[in-house]
């Protein structure tokens, strides 16, 4: 667990909170094994047929949790509140992903079409020297594409 946040800023209060976490998961452990599941930011469509990408985004965080990552997909969140066609607050949305960002391990990309949403979270997730890995739209593993 580190004291510092992603950009190198002391962080007490969400060390503490994490190491919380962690004491509790590891006490809830059989034979008080701890198990680590990194935290994994779910990239993929939200514009166009956006009740067909929510489906996706569902079943891509579903694919996720079952290969042992705790999925983080922001789209299936902030949409929830907040409205897409509202350019300021669409902004105001990727703006929380991207911050998010910084807590998770890895970037998971699904589907095979980037938006200008996702390029904007991979290019935050290269600089941040995140794991990036590429999914086709049945969650098969496929080479980075452009």
């Amino acid at each position: 667990m580190n004291k510092y946040n992603s950009e190198g800023y002391y962080d007490p209060t969400a060390y503490e909170a994490l190491t919380a976490v962690d004491r509790e998961t590891v006490s809830r452990t059989p034979a008080r094994r701890k198990i680590y599941r990194p935290l994994v930011f779910i990239c993929s469509p939200f514009a166009g047929d956006v009740e067909q990408n929510l489906e996706n985004a569902r079943r891509y965080s579903k694919y996720a949790a079952e290969q042992g990552a705790i999925p983080f997909a922001p789209h299936l969140i902030f949409p929830q509140f907040m409205d897409d066609n509202d350019k300021s607050q669409r902004d105001l949305g990727i703006f929380f992903g991207l911050v998010l960002l910084g807590k998770c391990d890895a970037m998971w990309v699904f589907g095979g079409t980037l938006s200008r949403g996702m390029k904007l979270e991979i290019t935050k997730a290269q600089k941040r020297g995140l794991t990036i890995k590429f999914f086709n739209g049945r969650c098969e593993e496929v080479p980075p594409y452009a």
